[in-house]
């Protein structure tokens, strides 16, 4: 190997690392580092409720009715004594889960359908596609209540509901971005090799259509968390005494005046948690689509070009 070939693997491995490290100091910047920092606490918050909460979340003290927020309780108390603290961490597990519950059964229904619909095309994509709009052609949440009414109150029923309506919504990116990729060189290799649609959709396809999904389900999940908040002040979600932030929000609202924080402290965790899910989003759809990257300063650019030409 001559000096002047490992001068060049040289130049093209440090090129790389600071393509590399600049991609990466495009992801991290102060807003999404906040975020960031912001759900993992609510995700730890959530997976150790049992260790952090200092009281059951369903301990009824009828001695500490609407207590203000003190030392023994941090947020006070609800109107029947029960500790508001302990029932917002608890509320952030079933909240969390129950919006990773909705995102999960859309991806699994969704990603298949269209995949299917825009990979094979002609009669299968337009019965499909119709099917789509019938559902799009009603509003979510009213489609929710809906489907709540047909199968009883219970969050699992909620969950399977919210995740239902977000279907074609997932199905149609997916066609999208399908029938944009079936169509490429590397689609038509493998059929001429011999492999079968559901290898070439599943292996081929579905890996190039990956950053797309992971932005929309980013999306997708503060959209659930506020769905499900909304039905269960509605109380066609979470049934008492589970503790839940919008079931909570519900039952703090004719309290405001009395006891503020019964309302309050839920529904800033739930504004909370949208907004850092939506940044964090926002974040990743920079960071993976290239035509939203901030364009290199022009004097940078400059000094890159004239120092190539020596």
């Amino acid at each position: 190997m001559t000096a002047a070939t490992i001068d060049t693997a040289t130049t093209g491995k440090k090129s790389r690392v600071k393509k590399n490290s600049s991609s990466w100091k495009s992801f991290f910047t102060v807003p999404v580092i906040v975020s960031s920092v912001v759900l993992v606490l609510i995700l730890l918050s959530a997976v150790f409720a049992n260790v952090i909460a200092p009281y059951d979340p369903n301990q009824v003290s009828l001695g500490a009715i609407l207590s203000p927020p003190s030392g023994s309780h941090l947020l006070g108390t609800d109107k029947t004594g029960r500790d508001i603290f302990s029932r917002v961490l608890f509320g952030s597990r079933t909240t969390m889960l129950s919006a990773i519950g909705v995102v999960a059964i859309s991806m699994v229904i969704g990603i298949p359908y269209g995949l299917a619909s825009g990979y094979f095309g002609g009669w299968l994509d337009k019965i499909l596609m119709r099917i789509s709009d019938v559902i799009l052609s009603f509003p979510s949440l009213l489609l929710a209540f809906l489907l709540i009414a047909a199968f009883g109150r219970s969050l699992t029923n909620a969950v399977v509901a919210v995740g239902i309506v977000y279907v074609p919504m997932l199905a149609r990116l997916t066609r999208s971005v399908a029938l944009v990729e079936k169509n490429k060189t590397y689609v038509e290799a493998a059929q001429s090799i011999g492999y079968s649609s559901a290898h070439i959709m599943f292996r081929e396809i579905l890996p190039n259509c990956v950053p797309a999904l992971i932005v929309q389900g980013t999306l997708d999940l503060g959209y659930a968390i506020l769905d499900l908040a909304a039905m269960s002040f509605l109380g066609l979600g979470v049934q008492p005494p589970t503790s839940d932030w919008g079931a909570m929000l519900e039952e703090g609202r004719g309290l405001i005046q009395l006891a503020p924080l019964c309302a309050l402290a839920p529904g800033a965790m739930i504004l909370i948690t949208v907004v850092a899910i939506n940044v964090l989003g926002d974040g990743i759809n920079h960071w993976l689509d290239p035509k939203q990257r901030k364009l290199m300063p022009m004097r940078r650019f400059r000094k890159l070009v004239l120092g190539g030409e020596r």
